[in-house]
Formats: structure tokens, C-alpha cells, sequence
């Protein structure tokens, strides 16, 4: 065990009675995406915090012991990263991704640098995420609606655009179930989609990634359907899937052939109009045309018609995914309107 080390977010899927088994170990010449590792903060960087499994922001000091795991990360307005190719290297995310920097965005300060000193291991065998994945049971009956959120670029409004849909299910009396498919380990996505009031929460940390840059397109796919099966049997009914980065992403390029039969709609994300028209010609490509497009474009009403005028499709802020614009196609859609009519009253 580590009584004095930090343990990240990333760290979430460890079961809190197990961490007391744990012990360090020789780190492994041979690193593999989702290893968990003990390392030490050598210089305080762009991360000066750490979240830990529970959220909380926590302040990094140079000697610090952190337990997180390795992997890459693909953030174009960030870090460029992936696995580390000795023991010293840097955090890549403050959900706790380790790896080496490739390339920064030229916003961003220098990466705080650590040092592996361990493994995390159990009975002298190192450990990974995947040690802790989700046991997926025999796939449940088919939720009442399911909305994919996809986006033009970074930073369009996938998330905000996810918990606004969220949050209007929820007022219409619908349990709903939030995932994220793809991403970097970071708790924050998962946290605004509890605060939207959903019933249910899962993401790719959940089945065994920290960050799910570069790993098997088939393993996400599988992923895909685990995540919107499992927050179904966790009590869901109606689901919104997160699929992180921009259409032009290679992971997210690859997923979007699966959509037809993953989900029911796909909601664009974008950050103005001519995002919109390329994400709606991308998504045509893929056989997909979008329901609305929401995201920074709603932010102003000429983007918005702009956007409008140029796909024919309605650009949905979060006041009106909030007030139940899109609304799943349950048995019982009319009574969900009907209580959120009688709520706006």
C-alpha cells in the first residue's frame, strides 16, 4: 500500500477494500496502455493539481507520490502524448494519464514531469486498468431511445450539448443514462453529466482505458455497446453517448460506421456555421445525417441561422435541449411532454 500517495482519478475503477492489498513492484522495461504505476512529481508543470477518485482538485507538490495510469492522449488544444519510453515522463491529464509529451499547443506551459518508480501490484504481479473492467452480462432490452453527441472539433460543445439533453429528459420524468465512449482520463465530463441529473453513469474508464487513444477500433466499438447496455441495466431509460475529438479523429472516424446500429440519433456538435457544414457533409459521408446540431454555435442567434440556412437541420441551444426539444422516442414519449409542460408551468 501507499499511504502518502495522491491517487488519481483515473484510478476510480480500484475498489477502495483492494488498494489495501496493494504493494509496488518492479516497473515493467515493457509498458502497456492502462498499467498503473507509482510515480513521483518532479517538476510542477501546466497540471498543478491532480483530481482525485472523487473529484476533488488536489494541489501537486514537487516529491509528491501519485498512483495513476499509463497511456497516450489526443488533445489538439492540449497535449499530444504517448506511452512513456522510460521512467521519466509526464502527467498527462489531471485525471491521472501518464506518458511522454510529443507535442503541446502553443497556449500551453510545459508539462509537469515525473519519475515511475513502480508498478502497482497485487501478489507480486504488476496490474493493470484492465484487471478492474466492467463484467458485461447478457446485453438487456432495448432502452427507449439512444442519442449519440458527436462534434466538429475540441472544446465544440459535445458535453455541455450531452447534459443539456440530460437534463431535458430528466425534467420530462425520463431516467437517463449518460456515457462517455471516447476521451482522456478526466473526471469532469462525468461530473457535469451528474449534475444534469442522470440516472446513470458509465465511461471507457469502466472497461479498462484510461484514455482511449490508440487503442483497437474494435475494442471501442465493443466498448460502444457495453457502455450504452450497462447504464440500460443500471436502470436507464433513455441513453446519451459522448464520442470525444472531432469528426476528423481517427478513433472517432472509425466509430462512426457502428452509429446506425448503436443509436437512434445523432446530435452535431460544432463551434460555428461552416463547422456545421463540414460536420454535416462528414456525417453524409458516414451514411448519417444529424437530428440538430447544437454546441458554441447556439451561442449566437446569426451563427445560428447561418447554420440553419446552410444545412436545413434546427440548431438547438441549451435552453431548448433543457426544456425537452429532444425528447427520446419512448412508448410513452407523450406523457414524458406532458410532465415536463406541467413542470415549465
Amino acid at each position: 500500500m501507499f499511504p502518502d500517495a495522491k491517487w488519481s482519478y483515473v484510478t476510480r475503477p480500484v475498489s477502495t477494500a483492494l488498494t489495501t492489498e496493494l504493494n509496488a513492484g518492479a516497473w515493467s522495461a515493457d509498458p502497456k496502455l492502462g498499467d498503473l504505476v507509482l510515480a513521483r512529481v518532479e517538476k510542477i508543470g501546466v497540471h498543478r493539481h491532480l483530481e482525485d477518485v472523487h473529484g476533488r482538485r488536489v494541489v501537486l507538490y514537487p516529491g509528491d507520490l501519485v498512483v495513476g495510469a499509463l497511456g497516450n492522449r489526443y488533445a489538439t488544444d492540449f497535449f499530444e502524448g504517448y506511452l512513456p519510453a522510460g521512467p521519466r515522463t509526464h502527467l498527462l491529464t489531471a485525471g491521472g494519464v501518464i506518458g511522454d509529451v510529443a507535442s503541446a499547443h502553443v497556449r500551453r506551459d510545459a508539462p509537469t514531469e515525473l519519475a515511475i518508480i513502480a508498478s502497482v501490484s497485487r501478489l507480486g504481479r504488476a496490474l493493470s486498468l484492465d484487471d478492474f473492467v466492467r463484467a458485461v452480462g447478457p446485453a438487456p432490452a432495448t432502452p427507449g431511445g439512444v442519442v449519440v453527441v458527436v462534434g466538429s472539433s475540441m472544446n465544440a460543445g459535445k458535453t455541455t450539448t450531452a447534459s443539456a439533453i440530460v437534463r431535458g429528459w430528466t425534467r420530462a420524468g425520463i431516467r437517463a443514462g449518460a456515457g462517455k465512449v471516447t476521451g482522456s482520463g478526466s473526471g469532469k465530463d462525468r461530473w457535469t453529466y451528474q449534475d444534469a441529473g442522470a440516472h446513470a453513469l458509465l465511461d471507457f474508464l469502466d472497461f479498462g482505458m484510461p484514455s482511449t487513444f490508440g487503442y483497437p477500433l474494435e475494442r471501442l466499438r465493443s466498448t460502444a455497446f457495453a457502455i450504452r447496455d450497462g447504464l440500460v441495466a443500471d436502470g436507464a431509460e433513455a441513453v446519451v453517448l459522448e464520442i470525444a475529438d472531432g469528426l476528423l479523429q481517427e478513433e472517432t472516424c472509425g466509430l462512426l460506421e457502428g452509429v446506425p446500429y448503436l443509436a437512434d440519433a445523432v446530435v452535431l456538435a460544432v463551434s460555428d456555421a461552416l463547422g456545421a457544414v463540414a460536420g454535416v457533409r462528414v456525417l453524409a459521408d458516414a451514411g448519417l445525417r444529424p437530428v440538430a446540431i447544437s454546441g458554441l454555435v447556439s451561442a449566437s442567434p446569426l451563427a445560428s441561422r447561418e447554420a440553419e440556412a446552410a444545412t436545413g437541420l434546427p440548431v438547438l441551444g441549451v435552453s431548448e435541449l433543457s426544456n425537452g426539444a429532444l425528447l427520446p422516442p419512448l412508448a410513452d414519449r407523450a406523457v414524458a411532454a406532458q410532465r415536463l409542460s406541467s413542470r415549465q408551468a
